[in-house]
Protein backbone atom coordinates (compact mmCIF):
# COMPACT_ATOMS: atom_id res chain seq x y z
CA UNK A 1 0.00 0.00 0.00
CA UNK A 2 2.84 2.07 1.01
CA UNK A 3 4.27 1.65 -2.40
CA UNK A 4 0.54 2.98 -4.26
CA UNK A 5 0.74 5.74 -2.19
CA UNK A 6 3.86 6.64 -3.14
CA UNK A 7 3.10 5.94 -6.91
CA UNK A 8 -0.21 7.96 -6.84
CA UNK A 9 1.56 10.87 -5.38
CA UNK A 10 4.22 10.83 -8.09
CA UNK A 11 1.55 10.72 -10.58
CA UNK A 12 -0.53 13.46 -9.08
CA UNK A 13 2.68 15.24 -9.37
CA UNK A 14 3.38 15.05 -12.64
CA UNK A 15 -0.02 15.82 -13.53
CA UNK A 16 0.06 18.97 -11.70
CA UNK A 17 3.63 19.61 -13.56
CA UNK A 18 1.99 19.42 -16.76
CA UNK A 19 -1.13 21.12 -16.29
CA UNK A 20 1.49 23.99 -14.93
CA UNK A 21 3.61 23.48 -18.13
CA UNK A 22 0.55 23.38 -20.32
CA UNK A 23 -1.52 26.94 -18.89
CA UNK A 24 1.92 28.84 -18.98
CA UNK A 25 3.00 27.46 -22.64
CA UNK A 26 -0.60 27.16 -24.41
CA UNK A 27 -3.47 30.05 -24.84
CA UNK A 28 -6.65 29.99 -27.94
CA UNK A 29 -6.04 31.15 -30.91
CA UNK A 30 -6.36 35.40 -30.80
CA UNK A 31 -8.76 35.91 -33.92
CA UNK A 32 -9.40 39.61 -33.60
CA UNK A 33 -9.54 41.32 -36.88
CA UNK A 34 -6.50 42.44 -37.87
CA UNK A 35 -6.91 46.46 -38.41
CA UNK A 36 -8.05 46.30 -34.87
CA UNK A 37 -4.49 45.29 -33.35
CA UNK A 38 -1.91 47.76 -32.18
CA UNK A 39 0.56 45.95 -34.53
CA UNK A 40 -1.16 47.01 -37.67
CA UNK A 41 -1.61 50.89 -36.34
CA UNK A 42 2.03 50.96 -36.05
CA UNK A 43 2.54 49.64 -39.05
CA UNK A 44 0.27 51.17 -40.72
CA UNK A 45 2.02 54.72 -39.33
CA UNK A 46 5.43 53.42 -40.40
CA UNK A 47 4.37 53.17 -43.98
CA UNK A 48 2.83 56.79 -43.98
CA UNK A 49 6.11 57.84 -42.79
CA UNK A 50 8.53 56.52 -45.28
CA UNK A 51 9.94 59.17 -47.48
CA UNK A 52 8.97 60.05 -50.79
CA UNK A 53 11.82 57.94 -53.07
CA UNK A 54 14.01 61.02 -54.35
CA UNK A 55 14.52 61.51 -58.20
CA UNK A 56 17.71 60.06 -59.80
CA UNK A 57 20.40 62.67 -61.29
CA UNK A 58 21.17 59.86 -63.77
CA UNK A 59 20.52 56.62 -65.68
CA UNK A 60 20.72 54.07 -64.03
CA UNK A 61 24.30 52.27 -63.77
CA UNK A 62 24.73 48.52 -62.90
CA UNK A 63 27.48 45.79 -62.33
CA UNK A 64 27.31 42.39 -61.04
CA UNK A 65 29.00 39.57 -60.27
CA UNK A 66 28.89 35.90 -57.88
CA UNK A 67 31.33 34.46 -55.42
CA UNK A 68 31.03 30.61 -54.75
CA UNK A 69 30.71 30.14 -51.20
CA UNK A 70 30.70 26.49 -50.98
CA UNK A 71 32.48 25.33 -48.20
CA UNK A 72 35.76 23.17 -48.16
CA UNK A 73 33.97 20.71 -45.59
CA UNK A 74 30.19 19.33 -45.26
CA UNK A 75 27.32 20.96 -43.69
CA UNK A 76 23.80 19.74 -43.09
CA UNK A 77 21.67 19.59 -46.40
CA UNK A 78 18.99 22.49 -45.40
CA UNK A 79 15.40 21.54 -46.26
CA UNK A 80 13.92 19.11 -44.83
CA UNK A 81 12.81 18.50 -41.34
CA UNK A 82 13.29 14.13 -42.13
CA UNK A 83 16.81 14.47 -42.94
CA UNK A 84 17.49 15.20 -39.19
CA UNK A 85 20.71 17.15 -39.99
CA UNK A 86 21.96 14.67 -42.29
CA UNK A 87 24.84 16.04 -44.11
CA UNK A 88 25.25 16.41 -47.65
CA UNK A 89 28.39 14.39 -49.20
CA UNK A 90 28.75 15.40 -53.42
CA UNK A 91 28.98 18.68 -54.41
CA UNK A 92 26.52 18.42 -57.42
CA UNK A 93 26.78 21.97 -58.26
CA UNK A 94 28.48 24.60 -56.55
CA UNK A 95 26.29 27.25 -54.19
CA UNK A 96 26.87 31.07 -54.81
CA UNK A 97 26.27 34.77 -53.67
CA UNK A 98 25.05 36.66 -56.45
CA UNK A 99 24.84 40.46 -56.17
CA UNK A 100 23.66 43.42 -59.10
CA UNK A 101 24.46 46.79 -57.71
CA UNK A 102 22.65 49.31 -59.04
CA UNK A 103 23.07 53.90 -58.93
CA UNK A 104 20.98 56.31 -60.31
CA UNK A 105 23.54 59.07 -58.59
CA UNK A 106 21.00 59.71 -55.96
CA UNK A 107 19.99 55.94 -54.63
CA UNK A 108 21.86 52.62 -54.13
CA UNK A 109 21.20 49.44 -54.22
CA UNK A 110 22.18 46.01 -54.19
CA UNK A 111 20.22 42.89 -55.11
CA UNK A 112 21.67 39.67 -53.58
CA UNK A 113 20.35 36.63 -54.25
CA UNK A 114 21.37 33.24 -52.68
CA UNK A 115 21.87 29.56 -53.08
CA UNK A 116 20.16 28.83 -50.33
CA UNK A 117 16.48 27.31 -49.19
CA UNK A 118 16.17 30.77 -47.85
CA UNK A 119 17.47 34.20 -46.54
CA UNK A 120 18.92 33.28 -43.11
CA UNK A 121 17.62 35.52 -40.49
CA UNK A 122 21.25 34.98 -39.00
CA UNK A 123 23.10 36.01 -41.79
CA UNK A 124 20.71 39.21 -42.07
CA UNK A 125 21.51 40.38 -38.84
CA UNK A 126 25.31 39.88 -39.38
CA UNK A 127 24.83 41.94 -42.75
CA UNK A 128 22.87 44.76 -41.19
CA UNK A 129 25.98 45.54 -38.64
CA UNK A 130 28.53 44.57 -41.73
CA UNK A 131 26.93 46.13 -44.61
CA UNK A 132 28.52 49.70 -44.18
CA UNK A 133 32.27 47.90 -45.12
CA UNK A 134 30.62 48.16 -48.76
CA UNK A 135 29.07 51.25 -48.26
CA UNK A 136 25.86 50.68 -48.07
CA UNK A 137 23.15 49.82 -45.11
CA UNK A 138 20.59 47.19 -44.65
CA UNK A 139 17.52 49.74 -46.04
CA UNK A 140 19.86 49.91 -49.36
CA UNK A 141 19.80 45.91 -49.84
CA UNK A 142 16.73 44.27 -51.49
CA UNK A 143 17.69 39.93 -50.78
CA UNK A 144 16.46 37.16 -52.26
CA UNK A 145 16.59 33.09 -52.09
CA UNK A 146 16.28 30.68 -54.82
CA UNK A 147 14.82 28.21 -52.36
CA UNK A 148 16.34 25.04 -52.63
CA UNK A 149 16.32 22.23 -50.14
CA UNK A 150 19.35 20.32 -51.29
CA UNK A 151 21.76 23.74 -50.20
CA UNK A 152 23.89 24.25 -47.49
CA UNK A 153 22.37 24.18 -44.24
CA UNK A 154 23.75 24.84 -40.65
CA UNK A 155 22.70 28.96 -40.56
CA UNK A 156 20.23 28.51 -37.50
CA UNK A 157 21.12 27.78 -33.88
CA UNK A 158 17.72 26.92 -32.39
CA UNK A 159 15.44 23.88 -32.37
CA UNK A 160 12.81 24.93 -35.04
CA UNK A 161 16.06 26.16 -37.43
CA UNK A 162 17.94 23.04 -36.69
CA UNK A 163 15.01 21.14 -37.85
CA UNK A 164 14.89 22.97 -41.41
CA UNK A 165 18.87 23.31 -41.92
CA UNK A 166 20.74 21.16 -39.24
CA UNK A 167 23.39 21.36 -36.40
CA UNK A 168 24.19 24.96 -36.03
CA UNK A 169 27.71 26.26 -37.12
CA UNK A 170 28.91 30.46 -36.87
CA UNK A 171 31.48 29.90 -39.41
CA UNK A 172 28.48 28.71 -41.79
CA UNK A 173 27.05 32.53 -40.60
CA UNK A 174 30.26 33.98 -41.45
CA UNK A 175 30.80 32.02 -44.68
CA UNK A 176 27.65 33.37 -46.31
CA UNK A 177 27.64 36.80 -44.72
CA UNK A 178 31.45 37.22 -46.42
CA UNK A 179 30.02 35.99 -49.86
CA UNK A 180 27.70 38.19 -49.77
CA UNK A 181 29.81 41.33 -49.16
CA UNK A 182 32.41 40.41 -51.52
CA UNK A 183 29.56 39.74 -54.24
CA UNK A 184 28.63 43.17 -53.40
CA UNK A 185 32.36 45.05 -53.95
CA UNK A 186 32.96 43.15 -56.88
CA UNK A 187 29.76 43.92 -58.48
CA UNK A 188 30.32 47.88 -57.46
CA UNK A 189 33.62 47.12 -59.64
CA UNK A 190 32.28 46.73 -62.62
CA UNK A 191 29.24 48.76 -62.86
CA UNK A 192 28.58 51.44 -66.16
CA UNK A 193 25.83 52.70 -67.63
CA UNK A 194 22.73 50.19 -68.45
CA UNK A 195 19.45 50.54 -70.63
CA UNK A 196 16.70 48.28 -68.54
CA UNK A 197 13.68 46.11 -70.21
CA UNK A 198 11.50 43.98 -68.78
CA UNK A 199 9.86 40.42 -70.16
CA UNK A 200 7.36 38.14 -69.23
CA UNK A 201 5.64 34.16 -70.17
CA UNK A 202 3.49 31.83 -68.59
CA UNK A 203 4.53 28.96 -67.46
CA UNK A 204 1.28 28.55 -65.20
CA UNK A 205 0.80 24.97 -66.40
CA UNK A 206 4.48 23.98 -64.52
CA UNK A 207 3.07 24.49 -61.24
CA UNK A 208 0.00 23.28 -59.14
CA UNK A 209 -1.47 24.28 -55.74
CA UNK A 210 -0.57 22.22 -52.46
CA UNK A 211 -3.49 23.45 -51.02
CA UNK A 212 -5.48 21.61 -53.48
CA UNK A 213 -5.70 18.33 -51.76
CA UNK A 214 -7.48 19.86 -48.44
CA UNK A 215 -9.87 21.77 -50.56
CA UNK A 216 -10.82 24.33 -53.84
CA UNK A 217 -8.10 26.88 -54.21
CA UNK A 218 -7.88 29.80 -56.80
CA UNK A 219 -5.56 30.83 -59.36
CA UNK A 220 -1.53 30.52 -58.54
CA UNK A 221 0.93 33.83 -60.31
CA UNK A 222 2.63 31.23 -62.96
CA UNK A 223 4.51 33.90 -64.73
CA UNK A 224 8.36 33.49 -65.51
CA UNK A 225 9.43 37.06 -65.14
CA UNK A 226 12.88 38.62 -66.48
CA UNK A 227 14.82 42.21 -65.78
CA UNK A 228 17.26 42.37 -68.58
CA UNK A 229 20.42 45.33 -67.69
CA UNK A 230 22.31 45.35 -70.54
CA UNK A 231 25.77 47.58 -70.73
CA UNK A 232 26.69 49.69 -73.91
CA UNK A 233 29.66 47.44 -74.27
CA UNK A 234 26.88 44.64 -75.12
CA UNK A 235 27.31 42.43 -71.52
CA UNK A 236 23.78 41.75 -70.21
CA UNK A 237 22.59 40.64 -67.08
CA UNK A 238 19.20 38.69 -66.09
CA UNK A 239 17.17 38.99 -63.15
CA UNK A 240 14.57 36.21 -63.01
CA UNK A 241 11.66 35.14 -60.51
CA UNK A 242 9.50 32.21 -61.21
CA UNK A 243 7.14 30.21 -58.79
CA UNK A 244 7.74 26.69 -59.13
CA UNK A 245 8.80 25.07 -55.62
CA UNK A 246 12.52 23.77 -55.89
CA UNK A 247 11.88 20.20 -54.66
CA UNK A 248 12.57 18.12 -57.36
CA UNK A 249 15.41 16.51 -54.66
CA UNK A 250 13.30 14.02 -52.64
CA UNK A 251 13.53 14.47 -49.13
CA UNK A 252 15.74 11.50 -48.43
CA UNK A 253 17.94 12.59 -50.86
CA UNK A 254 20.29 14.42 -48.70
CA UNK A 255 23.54 13.35 -50.60
CA UNK A 256 23.96 15.57 -52.94
CA UNK A 257 24.72 19.72 -52.29
CA UNK A 258 22.87 20.97 -55.05
CA UNK A 259 20.93 24.49 -56.38
CA UNK A 260 17.75 22.28 -57.84
CA UNK A 261 16.31 23.25 -61.26
CA UNK A 262 17.37 27.22 -60.48
CA UNK A 263 20.66 26.41 -60.57
CA UNK A 264 20.60 24.84 -63.89
CA UNK A 265 18.46 26.77 -65.09
CA UNK A 266 21.05 29.66 -64.05
CA UNK A 267 23.42 27.77 -65.80
CA UNK A 268 21.73 27.52 -68.90
CA UNK A 269 21.23 31.38 -68.99
CA UNK A 270 24.50 32.22 -68.76
CA UNK A 271 25.36 29.96 -71.89
CA UNK A 272 22.62 31.47 -74.25
CA UNK A 273 20.71 34.17 -73.10
CA UNK A 274 23.22 36.52 -70.72
CA UNK A 275 26.53 37.11 -69.33
CA UNK A 276 24.98 37.04 -65.45
CA UNK A 277 22.06 35.62 -64.67
CA UNK A 278 20.22 35.59 -60.85
CA UNK A 279 17.07 33.49 -59.69
CA UNK A 280 14.75 34.78 -57.17
CA UNK A 281 12.01 32.63 -55.70
CA UNK A 282 8.87 33.94 -56.84
CA UNK A 283 5.92 33.51 -54.81
CA UNK A 284 6.70 30.01 -54.02
CA UNK A 285 3.81 29.97 -50.62
CA UNK A 286 1.62 26.12 -51.29
CA UNK A 287 3.09 25.66 -55.09
CA UNK A 288 4.75 22.46 -56.37
CA UNK A 289 6.68 21.91 -59.29
CA UNK A 290 5.01 19.34 -62.10
CA UNK A 291 8.38 17.68 -63.03
CA UNK A 292 9.12 15.21 -65.91
CA UNK A 293 11.73 12.34 -65.65
CA UNK A 294 12.56 8.80 -63.68
CA UNK A 295 15.02 10.69 -61.49
CA UNK A 296 15.84 13.60 -59.31
CA UNK A 297 18.44 14.51 -61.77
CA UNK A 298 16.73 14.04 -65.16
CA UNK A 299 13.86 16.33 -63.35
CA UNK A 300 15.70 18.90 -62.61
CA UNK A 301 17.40 19.33 -66.09
CA UNK A 302 14.06 18.45 -67.67
CA UNK A 303 12.13 21.24 -65.89
CA UNK A 304 15.08 23.67 -66.25
CA UNK A 305 14.89 23.23 -69.65
CA UNK A 306 11.46 23.69 -70.16
CA UNK A 307 11.54 27.25 -68.62
CA UNK A 308 14.67 28.20 -70.84
CA UNK A 309 13.21 27.30 -73.55
CA UNK A 310 10.56 29.88 -72.96
CA UNK A 311 12.73 32.11 -71.53
CA UNK A 312 14.87 32.00 -74.89
CA UNK A 313 12.13 32.73 -76.91
CA UNK A 314 11.15 35.82 -74.54
CA UNK A 315 14.72 37.90 -74.19
CA UNK A 316 15.22 38.29 -78.00
CA UNK A 317 12.06 40.25 -77.84
CA UNK A 318 13.30 42.63 -74.25
CA UNK A 319 14.19 46.54 -75.78
CA UNK A 320 15.64 47.82 -73.29
CA UNK A 321 15.68 51.80 -72.82
CA UNK A 322 17.91 54.09 -70.12
CA UNK A 323 16.00 55.11 -67.37
CA UNK A 324 16.75 56.75 -64.04
CA UNK A 325 14.03 55.84 -61.84
CA UNK A 326 15.76 53.61 -58.54
CA UNK A 327 14.33 53.83 -55.32
CA UNK A 328 13.35 51.19 -52.24
CA UNK A 329 11.84 51.31 -49.31
CA UNK A 330 11.55 49.09 -46.27
CA UNK A 331 8.93 49.06 -44.71
CA UNK A 332 9.30 47.12 -40.76
CA UNK A 333 6.29 44.58 -40.07
CA UNK A 334 4.84 44.72 -37.10
CA UNK A 335 3.13 40.89 -36.50
CA UNK A 336 0.52 39.36 -34.04
CA UNK A 337 2.00 37.48 -31.59
CA UNK A 338 3.08 33.84 -32.29
CA UNK A 339 0.59 31.69 -33.14
CA UNK A 340 1.59 28.23 -34.01
CA UNK A 341 -1.23 25.67 -33.17
CA UNK A 342 -0.86 22.49 -32.01
CA UNK A 343 -3.73 20.99 -30.37
CA UNK A 344 -7.63 22.14 -31.94
CA UNK A 345 -7.80 26.12 -31.78
CA UNK A 346 -4.82 26.40 -29.10
CA UNK A 347 -1.44 27.33 -29.87
CA UNK A 348 2.31 27.87 -28.20
CA UNK A 349 3.09 31.30 -25.99
CA UNK A 350 5.19 34.15 -27.38
CA UNK A 351 7.86 32.81 -24.73
CA UNK A 352 8.05 29.37 -25.86
CA UNK A 353 8.30 30.22 -29.55
CA UNK A 354 11.05 32.65 -29.22
CA UNK A 355 12.89 30.01 -27.11
CA UNK A 356 12.61 27.24 -29.97
CA UNK A 357 12.96 29.79 -32.79
CA UNK A 358 14.36 33.22 -31.79
CA UNK A 359 12.99 36.68 -32.11
CA UNK A 360 13.92 38.15 -35.95
CA UNK A 361 12.55 41.22 -37.40
CA UNK A 362 11.15 41.45 -40.07
CA UNK A 363 10.55 43.63 -43.28
CA UNK A 364 8.81 44.34 -46.74
CA UNK A 365 10.74 45.02 -49.37
CA UNK A 366 9.42 47.45 -52.51
CA UNK A 367 12.41 48.36 -55.05
CA UNK A 368 11.73 49.83 -58.38
CA UNK A 369 14.22 49.58 -61.24
CA UNK A 370 12.10 51.48 -64.45
CA UNK A 371 8.84 50.71 -64.74
CA UNK A 372 9.19 47.14 -62.82
CA UNK A 373 8.49 46.84 -58.93
CA UNK A 374 9.64 44.17 -56.98
CA UNK A 375 7.80 43.11 -53.41
CA UNK A 376 9.99 40.89 -51.51
CA UNK A 377 8.34 39.33 -48.51
CA UNK A 378 9.40 37.71 -45.36
CA UNK A 379 8.12 34.05 -45.72
CA UNK A 380 6.59 31.67 -48.20
CA UNK A 381 4.60 34.37 -49.95
CA UNK A 382 1.35 32.82 -51.59
CA UNK A 383 1.10 32.38 -55.13
CA UNK A 384 -2.34 33.15 -55.03
CA UNK A 385 -2.10 36.39 -53.04
CA UNK A 386 0.21 37.59 -55.92
CA UNK A 387 -2.05 36.86 -58.46
CA UNK A 388 -4.44 38.97 -56.54
CA UNK A 389 -1.47 42.03 -56.61
CA UNK A 390 -0.82 42.00 -59.87
CA UNK A 391 -4.10 44.30 -61.23
CA UNK A 392 -3.25 47.22 -59.16
CA UNK A 393 0.35 46.79 -60.61
CA UNK A 394 -1.23 46.75 -63.99
CA UNK A 395 -3.69 49.42 -63.67
CA UNK A 396 -0.62 51.61 -62.78
CA UNK A 397 1.36 50.82 -65.61
CA UNK A 398 4.32 48.84 -63.71
CA UNK A 399 5.64 45.28 -63.95
CA UNK A 400 5.11 43.31 -60.53
CA UNK A 401 7.82 40.84 -59.42
CA UNK A 402 6.77 39.47 -56.11
CA UNK A 403 9.89 37.50 -54.13
CA UNK A 404 10.01 35.29 -50.92
CA UNK A 405 12.57 35.18 -48.69
CA UNK A 406 13.67 38.96 -48.31
CA UNK A 407 15.69 38.45 -45.26
CA UNK A 408 13.67 37.83 -41.81
CA UNK A 409 11.81 34.24 -41.90
CA UNK A 410 8.11 34.39 -40.34
CA UNK A 411 6.66 30.51 -42.11
CA UNK A 412 3.82 30.88 -44.46
CA UNK A 413 1.28 33.59 -45.80
CA UNK A 414 -1.54 31.71 -47.33
CA UNK A 415 -5.14 33.59 -47.99
CA UNK A 416 -7.03 33.22 -45.24
CA UNK A 417 -9.67 31.56 -46.06
CA UNK A 418 -7.66 28.82 -45.96
CA UNK A 419 -6.48 29.73 -42.34
CA UNK A 420 -8.11 26.24 -40.49
CA UNK A 421 -7.76 23.72 -43.33
CA UNK A 422 -5.31 20.94 -42.01
CA UNK A 423 -2.68 21.43 -44.50
CA UNK A 424 1.11 21.80 -43.90
CA UNK A 425 0.53 25.31 -45.30
CA UNK A 426 -2.10 26.65 -43.19
CA UNK A 427 -1.29 24.73 -40.17
CA UNK A 428 2.30 23.68 -39.43
CA UNK A 429 3.80 26.78 -41.14
CA UNK A 430 1.13 29.55 -40.40
CA UNK A 431 3.30 30.77 -37.90
CA UNK A 432 1.87 34.20 -36.81
CA UNK A 433 -2.00 33.78 -36.92
CA UNK A 434 -5.29 34.55 -38.97
CA UNK A 435 -5.43 37.51 -41.48
CA UNK A 436 -1.84 37.79 -42.82
CA UNK A 437 -3.15 37.10 -45.76
CA UNK A 438 -5.30 40.04 -46.11
CA UNK A 439 -2.83 42.05 -43.94
CA UNK A 440 0.14 41.52 -46.31
CA UNK A 441 -1.72 42.11 -49.66
CA UNK A 442 -2.81 45.63 -47.89
CA UNK A 443 0.81 46.60 -46.96
CA UNK A 444 2.33 45.46 -50.35
CA UNK A 445 -0.41 47.62 -51.64
CA UNK A 446 0.29 50.29 -49.50
CA UNK A 447 4.53 50.02 -50.64
CA UNK A 448 3.13 50.49 -54.77
CA UNK A 449 1.31 52.97 -54.27
CA UNK A 450 3.78 54.78 -52.63
CA UNK A 451 7.08 53.68 -54.63
CA UNK A 452 4.64 54.70 -57.76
Amino acid sequence: MKFLRILLRVLLGLVIVLALFLAVSLAPVDETPYREMPYYARTKQRLTDLPTPPPGKEPVRAGWAKVNITPPYTTPTGGYGERLGKHWTIVSDSIYARAIMLDNGTTKVAVVGLDLVITPPTVTEALKKRLPEVGLRWENVYMGAIHSHNSMGGWAPRLVGQLIAGEYGEKIVNRITDGVLTAIRKAQATMAPVKIGFGETDATDLISNRLSSSGPTGPLDGKIRLLEFRKNSGESALLCTFAGHPTLFDGDNATYLSRDYPGALVDRLEKKSADFAVFLAGAVGSTAPKPRGKTDFQEIRNYAGDLAARIERVVPKIQPEPDSTLSILTLPLGLREPHPRVVGNWRVRPWLFYALYGDYPSDLKALRIGQTVLLGTPCDFSGELAAELNPLATQKGLNLMVTSFDGGYIGYITPDRYYNRQSYETRDMNWFGPYNGAYFEEMMAGLLNKID
